[in-house]
């Protein structure tokens, strides 16, 4: 009965752990997200340099969806452009656990 139990438990874990997936959006940060205008700071990539020296964090927007990017280096070099980023999102706190950045096509 132990037995069952235990692999039950795995394959309830199993299902439940989020898999590898690719996105691709823009790098931002998390206090503006899509809208940069509200800090009068221009480009965007010189806003989000700006916001994350504040205290926000990096993020990528993918469409109206704005996720925290787990890896708060990489990020930096990537501000303001489009990219794809390759990782696990964890769908409760909405924090991309970041695999690889990379330039999109």
């Amino acid at each position: 009965m132990k037995t069952i139990a235990t692999l039950l438990l795995g394959a309830g874990l199993l299902l439940g752990a989020a898999a590898k997936q690719t996105f691709t959006g823009v790098i931002t940060d998390t206090m503006c997200g899509a809208d940069h205008s509200q800090m009068g700071t221009k480009p965007d990539a010189k806003c989000v340099r700006e916001c994350v020296k504040e205290g926000s964090k990096y993020a990528l927007l993918v469409g109206n969806n704005v996720y925290t990017l787990s890896d708060q280096k990489t990020p930096d070099k990537y501000a303001g452009a489009k990219v794809k980023v390759t990782g696990t999102l964890d769908a409760k706190t909405g924090i991309l656990a970041v695999e690889k950045i990379e330039p999109a096509k």
